[in-house]
């Protein structure tokens, strides 16, 4: 690969890694991993698009390694490396939100924020950060959303929490009639026109790419026994865990009462943007 065709695209990384990390330096860094993977890698169809997934995970995961360190740490850090970019960058975000987005951002988690920074900032459509963070649109489009309201201050509305609220009721019902073998409660609890999506690892692995129909997807969870719940980026779903480490997370979509998507991601890469946290199952 041509040194020359990956300076072409620093610019944009480099905006866009120190956007979504706040510093420079680890933006920097990001960029010098993304070469040396590039540098090993051969036939890439679309450049752009790979460097850009590149650079975005690897944002993610050093973010998810940042969120291990105090709060105090993390002020300090930010305080001693500020995070200016491109003049036009800088512009375009004091224009959208105002000199303190950066603080905001800071208090994203991290899908929330490359979802944010991707879509609000630099003006991505959402079908191409799906593919980026190897979330299904639905999920980048919830991420975004939700990062939107934090960054513009507004609280989470009434019907919101509630149909939060809601969603969690009816994921630990699913998961609780996983356990047990119960296949009419998972039917009841499921769209018909329900869908479960594979990501490539887990299709490797023997998955079928695609469960099509409350049917299939509740004939895949039937019995299933070995998925712990967890919270994934706030709410609640399930994980295969294995010497602490998430294996295969799976991410429930709930909409008016009924399970509608779920994504079951294997990607070690994507399973690390996840924030990821352990709950007690309900006897």
């Amino acid at each position: 690969m041509e040194a020359t065709e990956f300076e072409a695209e620093r610019p944009r990384l480099m905006a866009i890694a120190t956007r979504i990390l706040g510093s420079p330096a680890d933006a920097d860094d990001v960029l010098q991993e993304t070469w040396l993977r590039l540098s090993s890698t051969d036939g890439i169809d679309d450049l752009p698009a790979w460097l850009t997934t590149v650079v975005t995970r690897l944002c993610l995961d050093h973010l998810r390694k940042r969120r291990t360190r105090s709060l105090a740490e993390a002020r300090a850090e930010a305080a001693a490396d500020p995070a200016p970019v491109d003049p036009e960058v800088d512009a375009l975000l004091a224009e959208k939100m105002g000199g303190a987005v950066q603080m905001v951002l800071d208090a994203l988690a991290p899908a929330e924020r490359a979802a944010f920074v991707l879509h609000d900032v630099f003006g991505y459509p959402f079908d191409e950060i799906s593919a980026v963070m190897g979330r299904s649109g639905t999920a980048v489009r919830q991420l975004a959303s939700r990062a939107r309201r934090k960054v513009q201050g507004e609280p989470e509305p009434a019907t919101g929490r509630a149909s939060q609220a809601d969603s969690r009721r009816v994921v630990d019902a699913f998961l609780t009639a996983a356990r047990g073998g119960d296949l009419t409660t998972l039917l009841q609890l499921l769209a018909p026109d329900a869908l479960m999506r594979a990501d490539l690892v887990a299709q490797g692995m023997g998955t079928d790419p695609l469960y099509d129909g409350a049917a299939a997807v509740a004939a895949r969870f039937d019995g299933a026994r070995g998925a712990a719940p967890v919270t994934i980026d706030g709410d609640l779903g399930a994980a295969w865990i294995q010497a602490g480490t998430v294996k295969v997370a799976f991410v429930f979509h709930v909409g008016e009462g009924l399970v509608r998507e779920v994504e079951l991601i294997a990607d070690p890469d994507v399973l690390a943007t996840l924030d990821v946290a352990r709950v007690r199952a309900r006897s």
